[in-house]
């Protein structure tokens, strides 16, 4: 893997404008429009709506920004999964005598350059909104933000991660993002909601996303689980994806 490469994958992504453009307007658009509503509201009748920022709002802007980022992060990771062979050069790739392996590596750096760009945008104005206009309610402090912009940085290199793994095993944008936003934002908060399961749980992403998120965005854990068992989780379902990934970019024909 070299910068060369690097750059070359990052410039493929930055010329996608519809692809820039959805992930900012994920991202960045609902935690505008989120804030100008809370404004909106507390300026017709504050009253009865309080201010638009604070801990108490910056909370649930947590939750919504935490799955708004693995939605962008799965459509930048499945798009460069998939980006050569769609496009058609991946056998012009492999002749140059290219690494596959440094080919597929080079796209995990990539992707995060223009993952956390509007991704770390959205969090910056979710955290300047919670201290501007926290008028009579506790506004969250500099630790708090500092854990909670790593927190969310986490989710969206991992998820990132992910969807360029299994898109890269599919080799399928279409089907890979279906998979992933299915598993990721409807069968797994379900399973995660299942008690039955039990310890079980401890295995799946958001358990141990959960785990590292800063208590003061979410209290309640819905799996208890030890910060070892966490660590462990996601390096496994970060390593899994990838080096199947890796496998079926080094097998596949040209």
């Amino acid at each position: 893997m070299s910068m060369r490469l690097i750059n070359a994958e990052f410039l493929k992504l930055r010329k996608r404008r519809g692809l820039v453009a959805a992930v900012s307007g994920v991202t960045i658009g609902p935690m505008v429009i989120t804030y100008m509503v809370l404004l909106g509201l507390h300026a017709s009748n504050p009253g009865k709506y309080g201010p638009a920022g604070g801990l108490e709002n910056f909370q649930p802007s947590m939750d919504v920004l935490s799955t708004l980022t693995i939605v962008a992060a799965v459509l930048i990771g499945a798009t460069l999964g998939t980006g050569d062979l769609t496009a058609g050069v991946f056998r012009e790739l492999v002749v140059t005598g290219r690494s596959r392996l440094s080919l597929h590596a080079s796209r995990v750096p990539a992707g995060l350059a223009l993952l956390l760009v509007p991704v770390g945008v959205a969090f910056a104005i979710t955290a300047a909104a919670s201290l501007v206009f926290a008028g009579s309610l506790e506004a969250p402090s500099g630790t708090v933000l500092a854990q909670s912009g790593a927190w969310i940085a986490l989710v969206a290199a991992l998820s990132m991660a992910i969807a360029l793994g299994v898109a890269s095993l599919f080799s399928s944008r279409g089907t890979s993002i279906g998979i992933l936003l299915g598993w990721q934002l409807g069968l797994m908060p379900v399973l995660l909601a299942i008690g039955s399961l039990g310890a079980a749980r401890e295995g799946l992403f958001y358990a141990a996303t959960d785990r590292l998120r800063p208590a003061v965005v979410d209290a309640n854990t819905t799996v208890p689980t030890t910060l070892l068992t966490a660590l462990i989780v996601l390096v496994a379902w970060t390593a899994i994806p990838l080096a199947l990934g890796a496998w079926r970019t080094v097998t596949r024909d040209a």
